[in-house]
C-alpha cells in the first residue's frame, strides 16, 4: 500500500481509514519536522523567559495557579499519570490505531511545541503495530485527554499495548518491536493527550462507513422502486431544480442513473407513498449532513488546535480553547437525524414491499400464500432496529455537568455523539440489508418485469448471498449475511 505522506495539510478521513484498517504506513516530510522543531525552539524560549505557561510550568484545571517547581520533566510523568483516569473494555485496535493517526495529523499541522523526538516515536510507534491499550470510558469531549494518556504511557513504556495479536506491558511490547521508550520534555505529556484525537479518528471511520452505506442505500431504494414498478418520474432534475434543496438533485441523479434503461415501462400509480417518493429530498438530506461532518472532521485532523498553542511566525504561546469540539458534535447529531430519517424511510419502503399485496404482489411476497409467513416477521425485526436507531438519535451533546471546581465547567460529549452515530450506521445497514432481500424477492414474483442493466446488477448481488424463498425458512440467518457482505466490502454492485 502507498504510504501516507504528511505535510502538515490535507489529511482526509480516508487517509484515516488507510492507516486505521489497512495498516497504511506514515510518512512525515522534512518540513513538518523543520516546523515541529521552530515551534519547540519558541516554546523553551518563552518558558525561560518567565512566561506563565499551561502544562509546562503551571498545574491543570483547578490548579493553575499552582507554580510547577523543581523537575518540570517528571511533573510531565505525574501529569499522565494523573489524568489516566478512563475505563472501561479497551476500544478495537482499528480505533486506537484511527486515534494515534489523527493526533499525528494534528501534531504534523504544528503548534503544540511537541518535542521532534517524541513526535517521530508517535509515528514509529503506529508504523511498527504497538496499540496502546485504551479504554473506552473516559472523554466528556473537552477534548479526549484521559483516555489518551494510554497512548503517551506506552510511549514512555508503562502500561499495557496489543502488539501481534498479544496484549502485553508497554516496555515488552516496544522492546520487542525494536523501539525505545521515550522521554519527555516540559509540556510533552500535555501535548500528547490534550486533543480530541479518539473523537476526530472514530469520526473519520464513521464517516467512511456512512459513505458505502449511503451508495447501498441508494441501490436498495432503486431495486424498490423497480419492484413495486414505482413512478420514475419523481426523478426529472427539472423537479430538484424547481426546489433545490440539500443535495437532492445529486440523490435524484443517482437513482436516475441506476434506473436508466433503454424503454421506460409504465408505472402503475400516479403517486407512490412518501417513502418513496421522496426518496431523493430524503437521501439528499443525508448526503448533505455526510458533507458537512466530512468538513468538520478534516477541519480537525489538518488543525493546530492544542492548548496552548506555539505560533511560531510571530514567536508567541497564547492560551486557547481550540481543543473544544462544540462544531464537530453538532455535526454528528445532525449526521445522526439524517441517518434516523433515512432508516426510517427505508423501514417503511420494507412494509410496503412484505405487506399486503395492494402493490400487485403475492402476500408477504410468499410464493405458497395460505398460511405462510413469508417475509411479515422480518417486520418485528425491522421495527425493533428503528427503535434502536431512533433511541440513538436523542442527542447527548447537552449531557455534561462542570468539572474540576467549575473550572471546566461546559463540555461537548463529541466523542459520545461520534459513537452513537457509528452504531446507527451499523444498524441502518441491517435495515438496508432487508430491504435489499424484499426488493429482490418481489422482483422475482413479479411478472413480466425487466430490469435496467444496473438494477439487474444489484438483483444479482442479492442473490449470490440469499438465495429467494421459494418455501418459508429462517430469514433473520439471510439478513445477516447479507449484511455481512454489504459491511465487509465483498458487496459487489
Amino acid at each position: 500500500m502507498t504510504p501516507l505522506v504528511l505535510t502538515g495539510a490535507g489529511v482526509s478521513i480516508e487517509d484515516v481509514a488507510a492507516a486505521a484498517r489497512s495498516a497504511a504506513k506514515v510518512e512525515v516530510t522534512p518540513s513538518v519536522m523543520e516546523h515541529l522543531a521552530k515551534a519547540r525552539k519558541v516554546l523553551d524560549e518563552a518558558a525561560a523567559a518567565g512566561q506563565q505557561i499551561y502544562g509546562l510550568n503551571t498545574g491543570l484545571g483547578a490548579n493553575l495557579g499552582t507554580a510547577v517547581e523543581g523537575d518540570a520533566s517528571a511533573f510531565q510523568r505525574q501529569l499522565l499519570d494523573g489524568r489516566g483516569a478512563a475505563v472501561g473494555d479497551a476500544l478495537p485496535i482499528q480505533l486506537v490505531r484511527a486515534a494515534m493517526f489523527a493526533r499525528i495529523a494534528m501534531l504534523s499541522a504544528g503548534g503544540s511545541g511537541l518535542s521532534p523526538h517524541v513526535f517521530s516515536a508517535l509515528v514509529e510507534m503506529l508504523n511498527a503495530g504497538v496499540h496502546p491499550v485504551m479504554p473506552a470510558l473516559g472523554s466528556i469531549g473537552a477534548g479526549d485527554l484521559v483516555m489518551m494518556t494510554a497512548i503517551a504511557h506506552t510511549l514512555i513504556g508503562e502500561g499495557d499495548a496489543d502488539y501481534q495479536s498479544r496484549r502485553m506491558p508497554s516496555a515488552k511490547a516496544l522492546m520487542m518491536a525494536r523501539l525505545p521508550p521515550v522521554s519527555l520534555a516540559p509540556k510533552d505529556g500535555l501535548s500528547l493527550i490534550n486533543a480530541s484525537a479518539v473523537s476526530t479518528g472514530a469520526g473519520a471511520l464513521a464517516l467512511v462507513d456512512a459513505l458505502s452505506a449511503m451508495e447501498q442505500q441508494q441501490q436498495a431504494g432503486a431495486l424498490t422502486m423497480e419492484a413495486l414498478a414505482a413512478n420514475r418520474t419523481i426523478l426529472d432534475p427539472r423537479l430538484h431544480v424547481a426546489r433545490p434543496a440539500a443535495c437532492q438533485l445529486l440523490a435524484a441523479r443517482t437513482l436516475r442513473d441506476l434506473l436508466a434503461r433503454d424503454h421506460e415501462t409504465p408505472p402503475t400509480s400516479l403517486q407512490d407513498p412518501l417513502s418513496i417518493r421522496c426518496m431523493p429530498s430524503i437521501h439528499g438530506a443525508l448526503i448533505q449532513a455526510i458533507d458537512h461532518a466530512r468538513l468538520a472532521v478534516e477541519i480537525e485532523l489538518n488543525a493546530a488546535a492544542d492548548n496552548p498553542l506555539v505560533l511560531v511566525e510571530d514567536a508567541l504561546v497564547l492560551s486557547t480553547g481550540n481543543f473544544h469540539t462544540a462544531s464537530l458534535a453538532l455535526a454528528f447529531e445532525t449526521l445522526g437525524l439524517a441517518i434516523a430519517q433515512c432508516a426510517g424511510a427505508c423501514a417503511a419502503r420494507f412494509i410496503q414491499l412484505t405487506g399486503s399485496g395492494r402493490n400487485g404482489l403475492p402476500k408477504y411476497l410468499s410464493p405458497l400464500g395460505g398460511a405462510s409467513a413469508g417475509f411479515v416477521p422480518l417486520q418485528k425485526t425491522v421495527t425493533a432496529i428503528l427503535a434502536a436507531i431512533r433511541h440513538k438519535a436523542n442527542p447527548v451533546m447537552l449531557d455534561y455537568l462542570p468539572v474540576s471546581e467549575g473550572v471546566e465547567d461546559h463540555a461537548t460529549q463529541t466523542l459520545l455523539a461520534v459513537s452513537k452515530c457509528g452504531d446507527m450506521i451499523v444498524l441502518w445497514r441491517r435495515l438496508i440489508a432487508m430491504e435489499l432481500m424484499a426488493a429482490a424477492q418481489a422482483v422475482d414474483l413479479r411478472e413480466g418485469i425487466t430490469l435496467a442493466p444496473a438494477t439487474a446488477v444489484i438483483h444479482a448481488s442479492v442473490r449470490t448471498h440469499v438465495p429467494a424463498l421459494k418455501e418459508d425458512r429462517p430469514l433473520g440467518a439471510n439478513a445477516n449475511v447479507l449484511y455481512a457482505a454489504l459491511a465487509d466490502g465483498s458487496w459487489r454492485a
